[in-house]
């Protein structure tokens, strides 16, 4: 267990030194500091404020973050604000297995599933590396029978089909890393349903051959009321297009869940369940059994060295000196806008169309963790917490909310993501050479600008030139790896992951539980049972009662 003043007695981060000291420095010279200037008179800033992050496997990942409005003095009272905040010592009790989610008493442990030098890591005096060892070879065995054909449907048939059944981290990540890794699939497809509106599941059936679909039902607890529903409704119809045999459920469907009684009860055989621990948070499941469709599509080893990616970052993070530490560094840098520069946004740009869902992935890993008023001191915050965590692929974006980051009113700090190598270079590289020069190109059109001189000489006149003006000194963090591999995407997984908890630490919240997502299920359970007939309801709040009362009219 933590010791007790992790969770009490911890002072609001307003009410540390740095703090203050930092908020002198941002009215002194953190609001009017233009970074191009900084450039100039620092012939060494790229240098000090870029820092490449060498993988397990050697591949590299560069993080260059000198177009952030911060100079060394800045980054020094940054560096101060995490060691008066303890981010160390909080880091160091969540690797040793200390239940920092002190609201929930778990461990968060999720670093412990992706350990694979076999360290000792225990939770409550017990070394969980063993059983973590265990589940991956349950789902190393199970995955290379689907994919080599060994297991086959009840007709004797090969699988061809995957349908991972889960709502939030359990969809979310599996999700995001199967598109992320397409490039390394071929033997199955893979299919997800989290939305319980019956258009999701039903369009995902309809092409599907029973004979040949393999059925994945994530729920920890197996009682997650839209996941049990969705699923449910699959097995319903695979009875239906199968005979009525509830002997066949065995041959196509697997439980992500630690709940025997209720799999057992569903119709699925216990020996195709993987369970995972109380102390694996949903938003960061993937690395455990929940990545079972992600093994089946790329197959074990690829998901073996997703989960190695990760763990060479997890030892970066542990030691590596906070001045050189790459996720403590954005963390702070975030930190410094939410707080300092009164930024509200987040937003994280992809160019790399394989990582088209992973701005939503991170929507939840940030705002689910993150967006809390409470801190561990049980008191409100006088500050800022959680960012709006948003994005979409580039070089869409651009042509869709660019705008607004290039001219608009707010600060809106951005992450571009680049691999230098594609894993389609077509055309001899043009469509990679074009799509990285937009990602050059927007980053230092952020940090330049264009000013009125400028737009004159290019030939603008009267009111039209303020409309051409582009302020620049915008805040940008370019991240460049070589390409995007299994080794990678977990390391870039693994990064947001430490940045999310540095700002969590430096606020001094608890960023693992989750009781926002508690009220609107407690009540909409009231509500379903309400909907089972025709009579008006009047227990509500007037807008509710009225619009309950419309859908039954219309329904």
């Amino acid at each position: 267990m933590a010791s007790e003043n992790t969770f009490s007695n911890f002072k609001l981060a307003s009410e540390l030194p740095a703090w203050t000291k930092l908020q002198k420095l941002y009215d002194a010279q953190g609001k009017t500091l233009n970074v191009k200037s900084e450039f100039d008179s620092d012939a060494k800033r790229y240098e000090k404020y870029s820092h490449t992050f060498t993988n397990y496997d050697g591949s590299k990942i560069l993080f260059d973050f000198s177009k952030n409005l911060v100079n060394d003095e800045i980054m020094q009272a940054l560096i101060e604000l995490a060691k008066e905040a303890n981010v160390a010592g909080l880091r160091d009790e969540m690797f040793a297995g200390d239940h920092i989610n002190f609201t929930e008493d778990r461990a968060v442990y999720h670093v412990a599933l992706r350990n694979r030098a076999n360290r000792v890591m225990k939770v409550d005096g017990v070394n969980v590396a063993p059983e973590v060892d265990a589940v991956l070879a349950h789902m190393k065995e199970f995955s290379e029978e689907v994919r080599s054909g060994k297991w086959t449907g009840y007709t004797g048939k090969k699988i061809t089909d995957v349908v991972n059944i889960g709502i939030g981290g359990s969809d979310l990540g599996p999700v995001m890393v199967t598109e992320a890794l397409k490039h390394y699939s071929g033997v199955l497809d893979v299919h997800f349903v989290s939305n319980i509106d019956g258009t999701h599941l039903a369009e995902t059936l309809k092409p599907l051959n029973p004979e040949t679909t393999l059925f994945l039902v994530a729920s920890k607890t197996f009682t997650t009321a839209e996941t049990i529903t969705n699923a449910t409704s699959a097995k319903n119809w695979f009875l239906s297009k199968t005979g009525n045999n509830p002997a066949h459920i065995a041959k196509h469907f697997a439980a992500l869940s630690t709940n025997k009684e209720e799999v057992a009860k569903f119709g699925i055989d216990t020996k195709n369940m993987f369970g995972f621990e109380s102390w694996v948070g949903g938003r960061y499941s993937v690395w455990s059994a929940i990545g079972l469709s992600v093994a089946l599509y790329i197959g074990y080893d690829n998901f073996d060295d997703f989960l190695k990616g990760a763990e060479a970052v997890d030892r970066h993070f542990v030691d590596t000196p906070l001045e050189q530490n790459i996720p403590l560094l954005g963390g702070l840098l975030s930190v410094w806008y939410n707080n300092f520069h009164g930024a509200q946004t987040h937003l994280v740009a992809p160019y790399d169309q394989y990582l088209h869902r992973f701005p939503a992935y991170l929507q939840q890993l940030s705002m689910e963790s993150n967006g809390k008023s409470v801190t561990r001191g049980n008191v409100f915050a006088n500050y800022s917490t959680g960012s709006i965590l948003f994005g979409e692929p580039c070089t869409n974006a651009q042509h869709s909310f660019f705008q607004l980051v290039h001219q608009g009113t707010k600060l809106i700090p951005t992450d571009f993501i680049m691999a230098a190598q594609s894993h389609n270079p077509i055309d001899d590289k043009k469509h990679q050479k074009m799509l990285a020069s937009n990602y050059f190109a927007q980053a230092e059109a952020l940090l330049v600008g264009k000013d009125a001189a400028k737009v004159e000489a290019e030939g603008a006149k009267g009111g039209l030139v303020p409309h051409k003006v582009f302020s620049g000194n915008r805040p940008t963090t370019s991240i460049l790896a070589q390409k995007i591999t299994p080794a990678t995407l977990g390391a870039l997984i693994a990064y947001y992951e430490f940045l999310t908890f540095t700002e969590g630490a430096i606020w001094n919240i608890n960023s693992f539980d989750q009781w926002g997502v508690e009220l609107g299920k407690v009540l909409a359970k009231v509500i379903v049972n309400e909907l089972q007939d025709t009579s008006a309801v009047a227990n509500h709040d007037p807008s509710t009662n009225a619009l309950i009362n419309q859908f039954k009219q219309w329904m």
